[in-house]
């Protein structure tokens, strides 16, 4: 029977043999060690107070926090505060700094004390120590989402705006994309960390030409680059922008709502989340309605109150089935915590459903698996149109008549420009008799007539927009100078903005599907052969000679008879095929013999030869 039983139960049913049940302690502290001005710290001083209050959770023990700010980065001060935090018994675990340095040292304290210390912020490091856990989404992972976005977005140029090295890490699986057999033009732009003035850059990529922009910065810094990029025009509705940051959301987008350029990025809070709204409504009582970091579903405060959840659960748990011992430690080396060790356990083994989506932790303590709600602006708001997962990628939640829409209403009341040239029957200028200066003042319509021009107008009116149209500069369609790489024409005036649109019957090439895009064709021309198709033959009884023509028809059958007499006259002739007709010893030899080599049976031979069925006769 004891084989049966579960290890970790074996502590609970001793607990119940001498009359206790499995308890924690009355209170336990959880320490908290916070950069100077991190408003994350106010999440976590929230998030206790709610595990506090809720009664369902940690019913008979209290979280007592030990909070601590230190300089930005300092690690002295942050390993002399774990110390203080251990000058009491009953530190049961360490959350923070979200400084690299700071926090790096506090994990090597924890991990010598076998304490478990709870992580939030962005590391990419492969491996921690044994006793840290991350609950912010490992970096690699979140590589393989703006992949899979630039993917299903079918952007084959983009220029990368970041911030430092770190941005290029989290940015892996995107750079990779021109390394597999995908054509993706990919160009690096740092930006300068001396200055808030990115004018200069934006003016360089304004040249390029490139309006697919991904930009990986910190979160304060993406408004003042929206702004300098719309002084530099680069905000039109040819420019498209991913922000990596995870707090896209959390922009004020109120002064772009008349800027039709495309904004997307990814949510990690789970919005669906019943508890969110819980959440939002008790910190809006406490704090107020904050923006930006001080908002209360920014990233860093969603993710700290998962954590300091994360952490009520596993506790409540490992209390339900055997007692914590609460021991002083030695932040100098030498005491460890003896139940540090089961409560790390049970923290990698917690599945919780949070804010930030659903909780999973790998052997090393990194969340590599979770679900992103993809989000795009629509005016001055950002909104929920697919999500991703590690294994599935970008699943759009929006259907196809609801994306179109979205593109009606963002062409409604536009005036768009066409670029067309003169053609028979597509445009034809109208034979006027008036003088030239009235003919100067006459508008496009009034000039010319044809098949552009009536196109043109019945699709305003179906969709709703404005037009202007004009002839191209220089009479061309378009072709790509082989040595600079420009285009003229049409094409070029696309790629160059001076026209918004070009109607026209603009053969579609490789080379200018490169370039530009093209509506499905509905004329196709070229050189074609009309030729009459022959009537089947009428049925015959002897069509199974046709394979064959009547000479080897002939050929074979001559073969055929010849082999046949010949292996008749052959059997007469040797005497191999002579034998005794009635070979039976009971009333002895007939004395008359025979071959099986009849004419008959030579005919036969030779035909089973030559359909390759075998025959019951052979030589001898």
């Amino acid at each position: 029977m004891k084989n049966l039983l579960p290890l970790f139960l074996w502590p609970f049913l001793a607990n119940l043999a001498i009359g206790q049940q499995p308890k924690l302690p009355d209170s336990v502290t959880i320490g908290g060690i916070f950069d100077q001005g991190d408003p994350s710290a106010k999440a976590f001083q929230f998030a206790v107070d709610m595990i506090n209050e809720d009664r369902s959770l940690l019913v008979r023990t209290r979280l007592i926090p030990s909070v601590f700010e230190i300089p930005e980065g300092d690690s002295f001060k942050a390993s002399k505060q774990v110390c203080e935090m251990t000058a009491n018994p009953g530190l049961t675990s360490i959350v923070g700094p979200l400084s690299a340095s700071a926090a790096n040292h506090v994990q090597n304290m924890a991990n010598q004390m076998h304490v478990p210390h709870i992580e939030t912020r962005f590391d990419y490091a492969p491996q921690t120590p044994d006793f840290s856990i991350n609950v912010h989404p490992h970096p690699s992972v979140l590589g393989k989402a703006y992949a899979d976005l630039i993917r299903a977005l079918g952007w084959k140029s983009l220029a990368i705006l970041f911030q430092t090295e770190d941005s290029l890490v989290k940015l892996q699986e995107v750079l990779k994309l021109p390394q597999t057999f995908e054509d993706i033009k990919i160009t690096l732009r740092q930006l300068d960390l001396t200055t808030d003035d990115y004018r200069p850059l934006l003016k360089e990529l304004k040249k390029s030409g490139e309006t697919k922009i991904v930009l990986d910065c910190e979160f304060e810094k993406i408004q003042n680059i929206l702004k300098q990029a719309k002084e530099i025009e680069l905000t039109s509705d040819y420019h498209a922008y991913i922000f990596t940051n995870l707090d896209t959301e959390r922009l004020e987008l109120g002064d772009y709502i008349y800027d039709n350029f495309n904004v997307t990025g990814f949510r990690i809070v789970d919005t669906s989340n019943p508890d969110v709204s819980e959440y939002v409504k008790y910190w809006t009582q406490a704090f107020g309605h904050g923006r930006g970091r001080a908002h209360p579903l920014y990233s860093a405060n969603a993710l700290m109150v998962d954590a300091v959840a994360l952490y009520a659960n596993a506790m409540n748990d490992l209390g339900n089935v055997e007692s914590i011992p609460i021991e002083p430690l030695n932040c100098k080396g030498g005491a460890v915590w003896s139940g540090g060790d089961t409560f790390l356990r049970y923290l990698k083994g917690m599945e919780y459903p949070g804010m930030t989506g659903n909780i999973y932790l790998d052997e090393n303590g990194h969340r590599t698996y979770f679900k992103l709600d993809l989000i795009e602006r629509r005016r001055d708001n950002m909104v929920k149109t697919g999500i991703w997962l590690p294994d599935t990628g970008v699943n759009y939640t929006t259907t196809a008549t609801e994306r179109d829409a979205i593109v009606v209403e963002q062409l409604q009341n536009k005036t768009l420009r066409v670029t067309t040239a003169i053609n028979s029957p597509f445009n034809i200028k109208k034979a006027l008799d008036v003088p030239k200066e009235a003919l100067e003042r006459l508008s496009f319509e009034e000039k010319y007539e044809g098949y552009v021009i009536d196109f043109v107008k019945a699709l305003a009116q179906e969709v709703k927009f404005k037009y202007k149209f004009h002839l191209v500069g220089d009479t061309n369609y378009g072709s790509k100078n082989a040595d600079t790489g420009e285009w003229n024409g049409m094409i070029g005036e696309l790629l160059q903005q001076k026209a918004d649109m070009a109607v026209m019957d603009l053969s579609m090439t490789s080379q200018r599907q490169e370039a530009v895009d093209f509506t499905m064709p509905y004329m196709n021309t070229g050189v074609g052969i009309l030729f009459k198709k022959k009537a089947p033959p009428k049925p015959n009884l002897f069509s199974f000679l046709s394979p064959l023509s009547l000479d080897v028809w002939i050929y074979m059958t001559t073969a055929y008879l010849a082999v046949s007499l010949l292996m008749f006259l052959l059997a007469r002739i040797t005497p191999y095929e002579w034998a005794d007709s009635n070979p039976c010893p009971l009333h002895g030899s007939s004395g008359e013999i025979e071959t099986q080599f009849t004419l008959k049976n030579s005919f036969w031979f030779g035909i089973a030869c030559v359909l390759c069925q075998g025959s019951d006769i052979l030589p001898k």
